[in-house]
């Protein structure tokens, strides 16, 4: 298999980051004249754009972003899965000016219609009976936690090793090189060591998860179908099985976050594979970029929280669920012209082919080349890791990353029309995206590893 030769790697990087300031200036005055914005973004995590500043954007519609020195870029990151309904889709235009203008009313701590239309919808795609909204999937994480130690009057919860939550704090724990539960690298300010808080172990691994759960002070088991933000890694066969039986045995919840591999399918992973989870929960894309969450739960357990509340439990002021501005006018009327509209079952279905077709080009591209790369789909989304066979777990996913290769990739692209996830080598399509998208990313993708590997 062909090896990276790190001297021409470090050239060709250094090449596209001059031709990617070139190319952008208009970008990078914005940048440099953001004196009032912490770090000169007004999101942190916007730095991680490679080329030292990010591009800033005058306008976005269906699968394309227009930067603010005109260039129109096929978008394939669509905001981390929180535009994957596309950008400002008919139906979602029409919804918010109509909530937002012509009926009025934003936000009032009053329910409108549309909460039990997207309710309803909801229980239809992921099978769970009662939901509630957040603004996030940040919240929804942090407050069903709250509610498994509620009901289960166990203090731990326990998550796979650089699974992906949010900013729940409890979840930034993984596993070290000796299989020892740590605090994530670069976790910021934790008011605790999450290992007082949290148990984990590596995804896929069902004997170390036998022996935590067999402990009897895990509250729920928090995880993605597959994880996503590591680089994706899929669950192995009968893995979800042996959870669910696990969970049943110990007592334990099983809440699964849907936020990502929503990309599964309708009703994502839970739906597609025939999952049994206690709690749903998602974010981001729900809204089509309104801000936007939700939970659901299992009908025993929404009752089994309601019986808490009668004898005490405060889930309306102190008890730290809710939020002043969860649920929403606005989101609700997003979260159905979305779900209703946009991201149907029928979208999907052309979305997933899409996918698959980006997905074999890139194989066809790293096995032509001989690069001991993998590449793994779901549904409508895919990613290409630097090792092979593919991760299966976030540990061998961690260890196989390559900051100055995934710079050199990114910012061949951006330079040519194509964005890509930033934090890693992921995309994902929408209703909007096209085979000629599809095809625009295939041409610069192999052109980048002729570069490469000359």
């Amino acid at each position: 298999m062909n090896s990276i030769d790190q001297h021409r790697l470090r050239e060709l990087v250094a090449l596209e980051h001059a031709r990617y300031v070139a190319l952008h200036p208009e970008s990078k005055a914005l940048f440099e004249r953001s004196a009032h914005l912490f770090a000169g973004v007004p999101m942190t995590w916007m730095n991680k754009w490679a080329g030292g500043f990010p591009l800033g954007f005058s306008r976005a519609r269906g699968a394309t972003v227009t930067d603010l020195d005109g260039h129109d870029l096929v978008d394939f990151a669509l905001g981390d899965t929180g535009a994957m309904a596309g950008h400002s889709p008919e139906a979602l235009v029409e919804a918010l000016a109509r909530r937002a203008g012509e009926l009025g009313g934003v936000t009032t701590m009053l329910p409108t219609e549309d909460a039990e239309w997207v309710a309803a919808e909801l229980s239809r795609r992921f099978g769970l009976a009662r939901w509630s909204f957040t603004l996030s999937a940040t919240d929804a994480n942090r407050w069903v936690l709250r509610l498994a130690r509620l009901v289960t009057k166990r203090p731990k919860i326990l998550v796979f090793s650089y699974s992906y939550h949010g900013t729940v704090d409890e979840t930034f724990v993984v596993v070290d090189g000796r299989g020892r539960p740590r605090s994530r690298p670069g976790n910021v300010g934790a008011a605790v060591n999450p290992v007082r808080t949290t148990r984990v172990c590596e995804f896929n691994d069902l004997a170390t998860l036998e022996r935590e759960l067999a402990y009897g002070d895990v509250a729920a088991v928090l995880s993605e179908p597959a994880l996503t933000n590591i680089g994706i890694v899929l669950p192995n066969s009968g893995f979800w099985q042996g959870v669910r039986e696990l969970c049943d045995r110990t007592g334990t919840l099983l809440i699964l976050d849907e936020t990502h591999t929503f990309s599964a399918g309708p009703g994502g992973a839970t739906r597609r594979d025939g999952l049994n989870p206690d709690v749903v929960t998602i974010g981001k894309s729900l809204g089509g970029g309104v801000p936007s969450g939700a939970f659901g739960l299992r009908a025993e357990l929404a009752e089994r929280v309601l019986d808490t509340a009668r004898t005490g439990a405060d889930l309306v002021d102190v008890g730290g669920v809710g939020g002043t501005l969860a649920g929403n006018a606005l989101s609700l009327a997003a979260m159905r012209a979305v779900l209703g509209e946009v991201l149907t079952d029928d979208a999907f279905i052309e979305m997933e082919a899409l996918a698959t077709t980006f997905a074999d080009g890139v194989r066809r591209a790293i096995a032509d080349r001989e690069l001991a790369w993998s590449v793994s789909q779901l549904g409508a989304r895919c990613e290409y890791r630097f090792a092979t066979p593919a991760p299966s777990n976030g540990g061998e996913s961690a260890r196989s990353s390559d900051p100055l290769l995934e710079d050199y990739l990114h910012l061949y692209a951006i330079n040519r029309g194509v964005l890509i996830t930033p934090f890693h080598n992921m995309a994902l399509t929408c209703p909007a995206t096209t085979l000629d998208h599809v095809t625009a990313h295939q041409r610069v993708f192999e052109a980048a590893l002729d570069e490469l590997v000359a």
